[in-house]
């Protein structure tokens, strides 16, 4: 019996060996690989993402009620509109790209300068503003007390709207002494991060403010988290509560459960550390093309090639933005 052999050169339609499989050179098909191979390692920390939140869906955070903030613009109630400001940039260095990349098929060398510098320039927008948004997210803004079970109660007003610690809590004396150099390093063996406030001076201001309620991290049928009336309130702040949280880490969260704040931290820090090696990555190609390096060569293959790279970070915070922020 003959073995069936596929002829080779025959129209160009199979290849025959060489460094170009599927008319791609090597450096293109190496990055396709590593595209694909780190789009299953991003699918699998979403998959996770995904099964935790439909696990612990009835206290998940709304992310309403957690990214509302904007630079400059303190105290203003302004949901979701910065992260659209990072994506809206995102895509659009995205678009950059692909003109850089169609500038340098036609072998425009001003123009592949000019977008690649847009392009970088987004970037860095995009790097700078996940770096701000991770500081106010540490920081946070409004202030929780944990119970004892390590659940989260935020504070409301009678009108529904939330109230931070730094608003009632009052001032008590305190024995606790104050670290100064000669006293060595004693406070590093503290179990938890110092507060603005004990958690003491937290129940004697709420105790004091008759318009305060409780916000527990449960939801009810609407999606819509559980306000306890005030005497439900009192009690619970008197018999549960234990300890003051500000901000978000990965063993607090004002926001909600604390596995919210891992993932965050752990999927937009990963996906951040790509955009930041995107944009040292077109910073090297970039000066590579004023310096005329490519032009000599005749070919701009290597600025397709980060191109490729880009798309994919651009393409991955579509996923992420969605699975965090609007779903």
């Amino acid at each position: 019996m003959e073995a069936t052999v596929a002829k080779t050169g025959t129209e160009g339609k199979t290849w025959g060996g060489g460094n170009q499989p599927l008319r791609a050179s090597y450096g293109k098909m190496m990055m396709w690989f590593f595209i694909v191979s780190d789009a299953l390692t991003f699918s699998g920390f979403l998959a996770s993402y995904g099964f935790s939140r439909f696990k612990f869906v009835d206290a998940w955070p709304i992310a309403d009620q957690v990214f509302t903030h904007f630079p400059f613009l303190h105290g203003v109630d302004a949901p979701m509109y910065y992260v659209a400001f990072m994506t809206f940039v995102l895509i659009f260095s995205s678009v950059t790209m692909v003109l850089a990349v169609d500038a340098g098929h036609h072998m425009q060398k001003k123009k592949v300068i000019l977008y690649m510098f847009l392009t970088i320039i987004g970037g860095a927008i995009f790097v700078g503003s996940q770096a701000w948004e991770w500081n106010t997210f540490i920081k946070g803004d409004y202030g929780a007390v944990e119970t004892k079970g390590g659940k989260i109660l935020q504070f409301l007003d009678t009108d529904g709207k939330r109230v931070a610690i730094r608003d009632f809590a009052v001032t008590l004396p305190t024995e606790r002494a104050t670290h100064e150099d000669k006293n060595g390093l004693w406070f590093q063996s503290e179990p938890e991060t110092q507060t603005s406030f004990s958690y003491e001076e937290v129940k004697a201001g709420f105790l004091a403010k008759d318009n305060l309620l409780v916000r527990v991290q449960y939801k009810d049928e609407n999606g819509e988290h559980i306000v306890l009336s005030r005497d439900a309130s009192i009690a619970k702040i008197k018999n549960d509560g234990k300890l003051v949280v500000e901000g978000a880490n990965l063993r607090h969260n004002e926001y909600g459960t604390p596995l919210f704040a891992d993932f965050f931290f752990f999927i937009t820090g990963f996906h951040g550390f790509h955009v930041f090696s995107g944009v040292l990555i077109n910073i090297i190609i970039f000066f590579n093309v004023v310096i005329g390096t490519y032009e000599k060569r005749g070919s701009y293959e290597m600025v397709e090639k980060v191109g490729l790279y880009w798309h994919f970070v651009d393409l991955v915070w579509v996923f992420v933005f969605t699975f965090f922020y609007l779903v």
